[in-house]
């Protein structure tokens, strides 16, 4: 998936749960196991020690819960993904920036696709000097280096945020610009996308059927999270 190594920790006071996490980790090879920890206070010396590049983190937990810990290391750690059986604070872990929650009990593949995040976006940030983009004329341009890619705004289908990138889908292929997707949708024209999801925004002239909870725009089905759903429904009007 990505030639360079990331090396991640664990932090969950469940042994069983870490040991789940530890197994479904195991089949990828750019995943680097430093360690296990039961608590925020042991793990904190070992990622101020170590620098890991990601964190698989619980959220209640004895003492520091897991969102306090992220916050804490936040500067150290440029990824982190939340394992926990409490949704109620998914809202304040994408604030701040964790590329993503899971609801436990966790499942191979439910982590498949965490995995899939973790590596797109490690990718992204090892090419963290290109993908410059500028709007202009109903024009997206990414500048790489000294090349520009030119999208014009109608090929778009959607955009999917990946933390502080944002991925651009055509028909055709996808492109990687740098700045959060919230950054992005306030250069681009409203009338003509909108942010369905916190992980998706959509071409309204390419949206091909409403369904429950889902948007269609052809093959491509997204979903329209809750704090959305009223900004959809107004499209429907």
């Amino acid at each position: 998936m990505t030639s360079a190594p990331v090396r991640y920790l664990i932090v969950d006071d469940n042994e069983l749960d870490r040991m789940v996490a530890e197994a479904f980790a195991g089949p990828y090879p750019f995943l680097q196991h430093l360690g296990s920890y039961a608590g925020p206070v042991e793990a904190l010396e070992v990622i101020k020690a170590q620098k890991p590049d990601l964190v698989l983190l619980d959220v209640e937990m004895p003492g520091v819960n897991g969102i306090d810990l992220f916050r804490a290391i936040k500067d150290m750690v440029p990824m982190a993904v939340f394992i926990t059986a409490y949704p109620e604070f998914a809202l304040e872990g994408f604030e701040l920036s964790a590329l993503d929650y899971i609801l436990k009990p966790l499942t191979e593949e439910r982590f498949a696709l965490s995995v899939k995040k973790i590596a797109e976006y490690w990718e992204m940030k090892q090419k963290s000097t290109a993908y410059d983009v500028f709007i202009e004329q109903e024009m997206i341009t990414i500048k790489q280096g000294h090349d520009k890619i030119r999208i014009p705004l109608n090929d778009i289908i959607y955009l999917e945020a990946l933390n502080d990138y944002t991925k651009i889908f055509t028909s055709e292929k996808s492109y990687i610009t740098i700045g959060a997707l919230s950054r992005l949708l306030e250069q681009l024209p409203a009338q003509h996308f909108c942010r369905i999801h916190r992980s998706y925004a959509i071409a309204v002239h390419k949206i091909s059927a409403f369904r429950r909870n889902e948007i269609a725009c052809g093959a491509v089905v997204l979903p329209v999270g809750k704090t959305y759903r009223a900004a959809v429904a107004q499209m429907k009007q």
